[in-house]
């Protein structure tokens, strides 16, 4: 009977220790899972942040666009009602309608002519004066 223990005993002892390593295999291989998830969960985490970063570049460069193109859009529209106000101007003078607005501009270069030529006189008749 000693020697039946003895093999009762060394089994059950290489039971015990295949328990063992198979327990602590386990938990090595929970233990480099756990690992595996953190350094994916940084991984994504990081990979967020850079596409938010993009994002948010991105989105500014738009903003930054679409006010240079309402500015052009802006200067564009003002330049046609310009082009538009000078038409209506030639459209006028060629159906006489300024004529008025002719006769004053003449009107006006004469009347400064006649300024010039009335100081111009005043100024050799007090030269003469002297």
């Amino acid at each position: 009977m000693s020697t039946v223990l003895i093999i009762v005993i060394v089994v059950v002892a290489v039971i015990v220790l295949a328990a063992l390593l198979l327990a602590v295999t386990r938990g090595r291989r929970a233990a480099a899972e756990r690992r595996r998830q953190r350094v994916l969960e940084q991984r994504r985490g990081q990979a967020v942040s850079e596409h938010r970063e993009a994002a948010e570049m991105r989105t500014g460069r738009a903003e930054e666009a679409e006010h240079r193109a309402r500015l052009a859009t802006a200067r564009a529209e003002r330049e046609r009602a310009e082009a538009r106000l000078h038409e209506e101007s030639a459209r006028a003078h060629e159906l006489g309608l300024a004529d008025d607005d002719l006769m004053r501009e003449n009107a006006g270069e004469t009347g400064r002519e006649q300024e010039r030529d009335e100081v111009a006189a005043d100024t050799r008749g007090r030269d003469s004066d002297r």
